[in-house]
């Protein structure tokens, strides 16, 4: 044992004997069903924000405001108060476009303020980084369900829609920034990005049709299968139609170099 590890071995107490593979796969087990607690705690607590907020809890307790009630009943920031709402806000909206989804998408408990129906394991960073777009995220979602209904690549069950939902929240974070307002001083240089960027933006908009009918949870080799027909039928190589997909999921232009640009 090299000093590094003796001093890991300090730190977290005496030592234990090795585990048998049946003890080691009941800790994990244990581990794996905190973190989901973890993450379903986020929508209990926004499902309850978001139904103290809307009956205006602040006002019978005789606070002034929402902050002013957060800070006093809980003692957090008027920031941290407002983030809160961010992500009760992002979550509701999510909810409503599953719920309006194809009839197989949606959750077995459909009432509002549900922590079962909210349940699609965002983190709070997540949901409030989306939740200035989240008119985006459910167009995405809905039509990425419907996609899927209508081409019946795959039963829309419980784990299929958290990751349609949970892979629209990602595009989101994603997506390719707008193009600078200023353009290039140089004439022959803007002229050049503005072809670039009309160009990337075409991909994209490829790209986009390509996890309509491939979503992103497949493979690139499962992805394969399902493209082929597609390409063949609209004429585009697959594998420019593989880095389109791509591009449209990361937003990162290296995704084309080769194939598109």
């Amino acid at each position: 044992m090299d000093e590094h590890e003796h001093d890991q071995g300090d730190a977290v107490g005496p030592a234990r004997p090795p585990l048998t593979a049946a003890e080691a796969r009941e800790v994990t087990a244990g581990l794996r069903e905190a973190l989901d607690d973890v993450r379903r705690s986020v929508a209990v607590l926004a499902a309850r924000i978001r139904a103290a907020h809307a009956a205006r809890v602040w006002l019978p307790l005789g606070h002034g405001s929402w902050a002013a009630y957060c800070a006093a009943e809980f003692g957090i920031s008027r920031a941290q108060a407002y983030r809160l709402l961010d992500v009760a806000r992002a979550l509701a909206a999510i909810h409503g476009a599953v719920a309006a989804g194809p009839e197989k998408s949606r959750t077995r408990d459909t009432t509002p303020g549900t922590a079962a129906a909210l349940d699609y394991g965002l983190s709070q960073r997540a949901l409030i980084a989306v939740s200035g777009r989240t008119d985006a995220v459910a167009e995405i979602i809905t039509r990425r369900l419907t996609t899927l209904a209508h081409h019946g690549l795959q039963a829309l069950d419980d784990p299929t829609v958290r990751a349609v939902v949970r892979q629209a929240v990602r595009d989101v974070r994603t997506a390719p920034p707008l193009p600078p307002t200023e353009p290039p001083t140089d004439p022959a240089l803007a002229a050049l990005r503005t072809v670039v960027d009309d160009l990337a933006a075409t991909v994209h908009a490829l790209g986009e049709l390509m996890l309509d009918v491939a979503p992103a949870y497949l493979s690139d080799t499962d992805a394969s299968d399902v493209l082929a027909p597609l390409c063949a039928a609209i004429g585009e190589d697959l594998e420019a139609g593989l880095a389109a997909r791509r591009y449209a999921l990361s937003g990162d232009r290296r995704a084309l170099q080769g194939t598109l640009l």
